[in-house]
Formats: C-alpha cells, sequence, structure tokens
C-alpha cells in the first residue's frame, strides 16, 4: 500500500531561491590577474567563484592540483566565449535570453542573501516553531499487516476465513495484491498521516492483535487490517531537526519578502 507523504514546506519559488543564495560567496575586496587568454584578464573574483561553483567548498580546501585544473577549464571557457563573440553567437536572441536569465536569477539570489542578512532565523524563533511542531506531531505511532484485495466480497470472505482461525499472514501471502503481500502484509511503524484516511481511521479503531471485521475501502482497492501493536510517538530533539526548522523558517521569511515586492511592484500581464 502506498504511503501518504505532505509537501515540503515553503513554496517553490522562495525555497529555490533561499537554497540557491547559499551558494554565493562573499565579495572579495581586492582581485588580481590570475591569467590572460588572448589579450583578456581572468581575475582572482571570477577565478575563486568559479572554483566555489565546481567544488562546492571554501578556497583554503582546494589543493593545488585542483586549481591548476580548475584554470585550465575557466581558460577553455574563456577561448570558447571569444569564439561566440566572433563568430556573433552572443546577438543570438535565444543566447540574450539565457544570458538575462542567468543575470537576473543571480541578482535575485543576492537580493535573498542581503535580506537573510539580517533576517535569519533567531534561536528563540526556531525553538518556538520546534515546540509548535511537536504539539501538531501525532501522539501514536502503529503496526499493522493488511491484505489488498480488488472487491468488498473478497475481503468480507477473507475476514470469514480469520474467524475461522486463519493465520493472517498466510492469507496475505496467498491472497493480498499489495507490494506488501509477499511479506505477509507487513507495513511496518507509520503515523496515521503517513497512511490515507479511511486506512487510518480503521487501524486507530483497533485494539492490538485485532483485525478488522468489515472491509475497509480505500482508493486503492479493499483492505482487511490487523494492528498488530502500538507506542507513544518519540519526538525528535531540537538539536536533531534544528537546520532543518531554521531553514523552513528562512523559507517562510524569504515567502514574506517576495510578496510584500509583489504588493508594491507595478506589474503589467
Amino acid at each position: 500500500m502506498s504511503r501518504k507523504y505532505s509537501a515540503a514546506s515553503g513554496r517553490a519559488l522562495s525555497s529555490a531561491i533561499a537554497l540557491s543564495s547559499v551558494l554565493l560567496i562573499g565579495t572579495i575586496a581586492h582581485a588580481e590577474t590570475i591569467a590572460t587568454v588572448n589579450g583578456t584578464a581572468i581575475d582572482s573574483v571570477v577565478f575563486e567563484t568559479y572554483a566555489a561553483s565546481r567544488t562546492r567548498k571554501p578556497m583554503s580546501e582546494v589543493t593545488a592540483d585542483e586549481k591548476d585544473a580548475l584554470i585550465t577549464e575557466l581558460k577553455d571557457i574563456y577561448l570558447l566565449s571569444g569564439e561566440a563573440k566572433a563568430a556573433g553567437l552572443d546577438k543570438n536572441p535565444a543566447t540574450v535570453a539565457q544570458i538575462e536569465l542567468q543575470t537576473i536569477g543571480i541578482l535575485a539570489q543576492n537580493a535573498v542573501a542581503h535580506y537573510m542578512s539580517t533576517n535569519e532565523a533567531t534561536e528563540a524563533e526556531i525553538k518556538s516553531e520546534y515546540d509548535k511542531q511537536i504539539k501538531l506531531a501525532p501522539a501514536m505511532q502503529f503496526k499493522a499487516r493488511h491484505i489488498l484485495v480488488a472487491t468488498q466480497s473478497e475481503a468480507a470472505s477473507i475476514i470469514k476465513e480469520l474467524d475461522g482461525g486463519a493465520d493472517f499472514v498466510e492469507l496475505a501471502k496467498s491472497k493480498s495484491t499489495g507490494p506488501s503481500g509477499p511479506d505477509g502484509g507487513d507495513l511496518g511503524w507509520f503515523s496515521p498521516g503517513q497512511m490515507v484516511a479511511p486506512f487510518s481511521d480503521a487501524v486507530q479503531a483497533l485494539a492490538n492483535g485485532a483485525y478488522t471485521k468489515e472491509p475497509v475501502q480505500t482508493e486503492f482497492g479493499w483492505h482487511v487490517i490487523m494492528r498488530e501493536d502500538s507506542r507513544a510517538t518519540e519526538p525528535r530533539t531540537l538539536e536533531s531537526v534544528h537546520d532543518i526548522v531554521k531553514q523552513n523558517i528562512e523559507q517562510g521569511k524569504v515567502q514574506v519578502y517576495i510578496d510584500k515586492l509583489r504588493a508594491a511592484a507595478k506589474t503589467e500581464k
């Protein structure tokens, strides 16, 4: 049986921009020329920006061999871009559009980075959001098995077999059409919100060791469910989810920032 997972928090635009902005490096105060290609200088700002994007690590961790390889790559890029300009490809409308999109994308990332430099999530905000999510978390988890069939009558027939003493695991192996059938219908441990509502409601209504006396219908078909066990949910510690909570708060702040910009903007379709 497929489980139902909630969508990641935060809207797509603010999430994408906020996450990409962390890759930006700080402004380098003093640039120096590290190489030239056909008279065009490649300065250290360009090189270190390129190296950061290629290696995803600080320059202090980039080895001498890696630096040499990166400089060679960058020289090749300058050579190719020079050829493109010589051929007039930089005037191609599609190329102009691509350059424009990259330019405004980088500026947008910088706008977010600048905004977040003074609006970073505080420890108090992180603790407050963590406490809120803990209160919303389900109190219980359940361990269950199920037998999935196509029709209500098939499910009812299986219940009669169980009432007569048949083994649930063996019936699941022989009759269930779900992917857990070969495992005796085992679904492992789950929280109520991970299952579709009719299934979750039925599990919560059962006692440990009991099975449903009526077939349960979901979008996947008809189920016979046995609740094997239950336990209190152990909430994750703040330390273990600190960075995730912080990221979610900051994505929310970015979205508020974007919403304010939208409200103040003069735009036309």
